[in-house]
């Protein structure tokens, strides 16, 4: 699931713009932090490259079945 959610850094923690799915209800997720530009491009161009950068994760990325494993082992012929 790929889910952009706004939020604000206040005393540490992250203080979301929206709440999250329950669908997440107790699963660890990983979160990436995109800082808004100082400079003086317009939001439009700012959520451009966002969305241009996603696509590119999106290109890299594929599902995994559920039941899959990782076989360290085999990868280093044990």
């Amino acid at each position: 699931m790929l889910q952009i959610i706004q939020a604000t850094c206040t005393n540490g923690e992250l203080i979301l713009n929206e709440k999250l799915s329950s669908e997440l209800e107790g699963k660890t997720i990983q979160i990436m932090i995109l800082e808004p530009s100082e400079s003086t491009q317009p939001i439009d161009s700012q959520e451009s490259k966002i969305q241009q950068f996603l696509a590119r994760v999106n290109n890299y990325s594929f599902p995994l079945p559920a039941d899959y494993k990782f076989n360290r082992e085999e990868i280093y012929d044990r």
